[in-house]
């Protein structure tokens, strides 16, 4: 048992690393919230030292209120949940896939794992000029094989090629929670169940599925989060163009590309709030799972 001095000693030792990391935090999203009060146009001249134009709730009001706004919160609630329905599906088949027997069995999982590792930058651009390509691509090859005229995917299919580039990079991922969870499962109850005459559709149904519903609820909640701000792969595609710009997207064209500071800010808290009222949702699933 923890004494009163051991405890004391851990709270001395753990304080510098949790005042960094709240200064890490905190800083930005104070400046945050600053600027997105301000009106601040660097190319028209405003400047930090100068001081800069207090304008209340106005960068908010505007943001919300633009066209882009609303279309922009769909995109990503799409993106998102197309992602998490295709990783937790395949994630599911796969790991029970790699959880069988079979020759070579280290070497296929860090294959199916590698994915996972590549850089979402990289990942978009073999995706974008090796598959997706409508002239030299191999789905190009293969649509021509079968007679059918190539697809312009980053074009006619935009939102459903960026799913498929994000969802190839967040399945190993899936894969691997997924797959720790099933090597955790109770062989001897599946045996017992195959003894009883049980299918393996039933045997899935009714034993393995609900001991992976704990991993399904942690792998929806932490790929959520990382989700919402996905950026590379929209800006080495599709530049936002074709109903693919995301929250994320719209924030870094009016920071960036408008150079409207405070606009841009307002925008981040929005993106703040619609990631937190998510994440507490999800908080709340994944506690009734953990509990139950």
């Amino acid at each position: 048992m923890a004494t009163q001095h051991s405890r004391s000693a851990a709270r001395v030792m753990m304080a510098p690393a949790v005042f960094l990391l709240l200064v890490w935090m905190l800083v930005p999203l104070t400046m945050t919230l600053y600027f997105s009060f301000k009106k601040y146009l660097p190319l028209r001249g405003d400047t930090v030292s100068n001081g800069l134009e207090w304008v209340g709730f106005e960068n908010y009001v505007r943001f919300v209120t633009s066209s882009s706004f609303w279309p922009s919160v769909q995109t990503t609630l799409i993106i998102v949940g197309g992602v998490l329905l295709i990783t937790v599906f395949l994630g599911v088949l796969l790991a029970i896939l790699l959880n069988q027997p079979m020759w070579g069995q280290g070497v296929v999982r860090v294959l199916v794992i590698a994915p996972f590792f590549v850089m979402p930058t990289v990942s978009a651009l073999v995706w974008k000029n090796m598959f997706m390509d409508p002239t030299n691509g191999l789905l190009a090859h293969l649509w021509k094989f079968f007679g059918a005229e190539p697809v312009i995917w980053l074009s006619e299919a935009s939102l459903q090629s960026i799913i498929m580039i994000v969802s190839w990079q967040w399945l190993p991922f899936a894969t691997l929670i997924l797959l720790t969870a099933i090597q955790s499962l109770d062989r001897e109850q599946l045996e017992a169940a195959e003894m009883d005459g049980a299918q393996p559709l039933a045997r899935f149904g009714y034993i393995t599925l609900p001991h992976l519903s704990r991993a399904i609820t942690i792998v929806i909640l932490i790929q959520t989060i990382f989700l919402l701000a996905v950026f590379a792969e929209i800006f080495v595609t599709t530049g936002g163009a074709f109903g693919t710009r995301t929250l994320t997207y719209l924030i870094f064209q009016r920071v960036l590309e408008s150079q409207n500071i405070g606009l841009g800010s307002a925008g981040g808290v929005y993106a703040i709030i619609l990631a937190n009222i998510i994440a507490i949702f999800l908080m709340r699933i994944v506690g009734k799972n953990l509990d139950a």
